[in-house]
């Protein structure tokens, strides 16, 4: 029987065992909060394959001041656990929040801070990076990554 994978909204406290797994690894969950997690605007996905949670992203309305579109997103925490990569799976998930992020009445822009082994991915999805490396500390090294969306109310 052939797996069956789905895209949900979720909680924010639902990304944590997955983010903790993958981006945390070893380390405390509660360092799997992040500030915005709550917001209003703020969304998340969870990509389950049957009913087990493998994949999950969140889009929070957050403006970096480098960027000067009104309607700026931040992807965080995207992540999908190790057995399942290399499938396509982390560009359903992508493709899903940013198909959310379109339906804005105006032209989204999605931003975020990407680690440097993850920058050929969002390449391939069309994303430019910014500025320079620099270190998450104790994580590792990431570069500001952005795409601007056209608006379907265009």
């Amino acid at each position: 029987m052939s797996a069956t994978y789905t895209i949900r909204l979720i909680s924010a406290s639902a990304t944590y065992t997955v983010r903790n797994d993958v981006l945390r690894p070893g380390r405390p969950v509660t360092e799997c909060y992040f500030a915005g997690d709550d917001s209003k605007g703020t969304f998340h996905l969870g990509l389950y394959k049957d009913e087990n949670l493998i994949g999950v992203a969140s889009f929070m309305k957050n403006s970096n001041p480098f960027f000067d579109p009104i309607a700026q997103f931040q992807l965080r925490g995207m992540a999908i656990l190790p057995k399942y990569k290399g499938q396509g799976l982390g560009s359903l998930l992508l493709k899903e929040g940013e198909s959310k992020i379109k339906q804005e009445d105006h032209d989204p822009f999605l931003w975020f801070n990407a680690r440097v082994n993850a920058k050929d991915f969002y390449k391939k999805h069309g994303y430019e990076s910014f500025g320079q490396k620099f270190e998450v500390p104790g994580v590792c090294e990431h570069v500001v990554m952005f795409k601007h969306f056209e608006s379907k109310n265009k």
